[in-house]
C-alpha cells in the first residue's frame, strides 16, 4: 500500500527569512496523524534567505542528517566542526548526549534550500558524532544510491539505527525497480521535479508512506531527486520534539 500525501498538504512555517515545509509534526504546526512514521521523525523542506540561519541552540538523542538541493550551508557545533555543505554533500550529526549547533546561509546574495531530516537513535546517551560525504550525480544517476545505514557500508554515513535512505536522480527513460523486504516499511520524499512510482504521479514536496509493497518501480522521471527511507515495520507515535 502506498499512502501518498501532497506537497501541499504538509504543515507550513513562514517566518520571513525562513521557508519551511514539514512532512511531518514539528515547532508549531502539530498533526496527530503526522507525527513521524518508524523512526523518521521530520523531514523539513527549508528555504533560507542570503546570510540568515539558526543560531547555536542544543540538541540531545536525535541523529540529524542535512541534505542541500541548492546553496551552501554553513555548519558549526560544540565538538569543534566547521564546514560548509553544498549540493551533493550529506552531512549526519549524532546528537547523542548533547551538543550545540548552528546552520546559516553561507552565501550574502542567494537563498539555500536543503531538508533537515531527523531519525530517532536505537540508544540515548551516547557519544556525539559529525559525519559528512561527497555523492556526485554519477553515483545517483538513474539509480538509488545508497547515502545512509547503520553500518556505512559503500562510503555511506553510519546512523545509529535500522534504518537505510537512498538517494537517486531520474530524468527522462531513465528507471530503477527495487525490491523492498515483506517485514520493513518505507517512506518516499520527492526533493525536486515530478516522477512516476508504481503508477502514481509524484511532484515535488510529494511522499509517501509504504507498507506491504513488494517492489517500487521508478519511471518517467522530470529532473526528479528522490529519497528512499528503509524503515523498521513499526507504528511509532514519538513525542514532539
Amino acid at each position: 500500500m502506498i499512502e501518498q500525501r501532497l506537497s501541499e498538504q504538509r504543515g507550513l512555517g513562514d517566518h520571513g527569512w525562513l521557508h519551511s515545509r514539514h512532512t511531518f509534526s514539528f515547532a508549531s504546526y502539530f498533526d496527530p496523524k503526522q507525527v513521524g512514521f518508524s523512526d523518521l521523525l521530520v523531514i523539513n523542506d527549508d528555504n533560507v534567505a542570503a546570510s540568515r540561519g539558526f543560531g547555536a541552540h542544543p540538541h540531545s538523542n536525535m541523529e540529524i542528517i542535512s541534505y542541500v538541493l541548492q546553496g551552501e550551508l554553513a555548519h558549526k557545533d560544540s565538538m569543534g566542526t566547521g564546514s560548509v555543505i553544498i549540493p551533493g554533500d550529506v552531512q549526519l550529526m549524532s546528537a547523542g548526549s548533547g551538543v550545540t549547533h548552528s546552520e546559516f546561509n553561507n552565501s550574502k546574495t542567494d537563498g539555500v534550500h536543503f531538508l533537515q531530516i531527523w531519525i530517532v537513535p536505537a540508544e540515548n546517551g551516547t557519544e556525539p558524532g559529525y559525519q559528512q560525504v561527497s555523492v556526485a550525480d554519477e553515483e545517483k544517476r538513474g539509480k538509488l544510491r545508497l547515502i545512509v545505514s547503520p553500518t556505512g557500508d559503500n562510503n555511506a554515513l553510519r546512523v545509529r539505527q535500522d534504518i537505510k535512505i537512498y538517494s537517486g536522480l531520474f530524468d527522462g527513460a531513465e528507471q530503477q525497480t527495487i525490491d523492498l523486504d515483506a517485514d520493513r516499511y518505507a517512506y518516499i520524499h520527492v526533493a525536486r521535479g515530478s516522477i512516476t512510482i508504481n503508477g502514481i504521479t509524484f511532484k515535488e514536496g510529494d511522499g509517501a508512506r509504504v507498507r506491504n509493497e513488494p517492489s517500487l518501480t521508478f519511471t518517467d522521471g522530470d529532473q526528479a531527486e528522490v529519497l528512499l527511507f528503509d524503515l523498521r515495520p513499526v507504528e511509532v507515535n514519538h513525542p514532539q520534539r
